[in-house]
């Protein structure tokens, strides 16, 4: 045990490190001042009983510093049941800005969020297609710098930053912290020329890519994933045309969960897909966090019981603590939440049996998602 524990924490410090100097190395894109856009572009927004918050996303596209002839947004509803729908229709009666609505009512048999997001690639009109999510911010630069670095250095897909925002609780403050690990691990291998995961609510690639490598072909029964499996169709197919908007003012700003039931049934919805990667180098990734964590779980019946030295437990969650926080030290100075490191503490208390539990649970594919229960085929 000891040394499979250790053999495992050195992966792992070995994984996690690499990527702090690859974070370290990605160069930061900022549109110059005088830089006019000329990509013409659709903002699709697949949504589902958002009524709370869609008015604000709407608002923040209006006041974007982009040319309104440039762009259009596709709000693509999944059989709503609240009032999302009404207030799209009223908003758009006074808006400036090109901007459609799509209903998956309208083509039968079509539901769920890669749905929605197939159909707004399908009718979207743009070169670029940029995605977010309906509860999500955007700052005015957002679509001026994902078009300067499309046009600086044309990739075919292009992952955002995405943070938390109005985090009161320390619930919602470890969230963010585990968030930005996850952004920055994604982020740092694209660097490294090796993506592995990204953020559907903020992210960007061209139309014809997603035709060119079939869409979601192939993990069409997987509810979730229509971020992931789509970077790595396109990194498979188009070495080196992935890349990472790192950006302070790409920043998607979303909220974390309010509850311990809602961030559970979030966290295993996302560990779901994690069985049906194809590549070997992403599931490797995969299987050396859940490894660390589930040992490091482990060590703790085997403190209890006698079986394991004090010092050697000790000495183990601080080797995996210093890493961690190297890392996310950067991270979180990008997303302009340094002071949140010290949530670091209370977080390792519980993230190893949280990875343990979602991972597990995961592995079932089934999990409850905006008033449905999901299974995935």
């Amino acid at each position: 045990m000891i040394w499979l524990l250790s053999l495992t924490l050195l992966a792992y410090a070995w994984l996690i490190l690499r990527r702090r100097a690859a974070w370290q190395d990605l160069p930061a894109s900022d549109a110059p001042a005088g830089y006019i856009p000329d990509v013409r572009l659709s903002v699709i927004i697949p949504v589902r009983n958002e009524a709370e918050n869609i008015l604000l996303l709407l608002q923040d596209l209006e006041r974007q510093q982009y040319p309104k002839e440039l762009l259009e947004v596709l709000v693509v509803d999944d059989h709503s049941e609240d009032r999302t729908v009404e207030l799209v229709n009223e908003y758009r009666a006074g808006s400036t800005m090109i901007l459609r609505l799509l209903h998956l009512k309208d083509y039968p048999a079509m539901q769920l969020k890669k749905a929605a997001v197939q159909k707004g690639v399908e009718l979207a009109q743009g070169e670029l297609l940029v995605f977010t999510d309906g509860d999500c911010r955007v700052g005015q630069e957002w679509l001026r710098q994902y078009a300067y670095l499309y046009r600086l250095q044309q990739p075919y897909f292009i992952s955002g930053p995405v943070c938390f925002h109005h985090t009161d609780t320390l619930f919602e403050k470890m969230q963010l912290v585990e968030f930005a690990s996850l952004i920055g691990i994604g982020g740092a291998s694209i660097g490294l020329g090796r993506p592995n995961m990204c953020n559907g609510a903020n992210i960007a690639y061209r139309k014809d890519v997603f035709t060119s490598v079939a869409g979601f072909a192939g993990n069409e029964g997987i509810a979730s994933g229509d971020d992931e499996f789509l970077l790595h169709k396109v990194h498979q197919q188009y070495p080196g045309k992935v890349v990472f908007l790192k950006s302070s003012k790409a920043i998607v700003y979303t909220t974390a969960c309010k509850t311990l039931i809602s961030f559970m049934y979030q966290r295993v919805r996302w560990a779901s897909k994690w069985k049906s990667y194809q590549s070997l180098q992403v599931q490797l990734v995969a299987v050396v966090v859940f490894l660390v964590n589930f040992l490091l779980f482990l060590a703790i019946a085997l403190l209890l019981s006698g079986s394991l030295p004090l010092w050697i437990f000790t000495a183990a969650y601080a080797s995996k603590f210093a890493v961690d926080f190297l890392f996310l030290r950067q991270v979180l100075g990008f997303l302009g939440r340094r002071s949140y490191l010290w949530y670091m503490l209370p977080l390792q208390l519980v993230y190893v049996p949280y990875v343990v539990f979602t991972g597990t649970c995961g592995l079932l594919g089934r999990y409850r998602w905006k008033g449905r229960i999901i299974r995935n085929t």
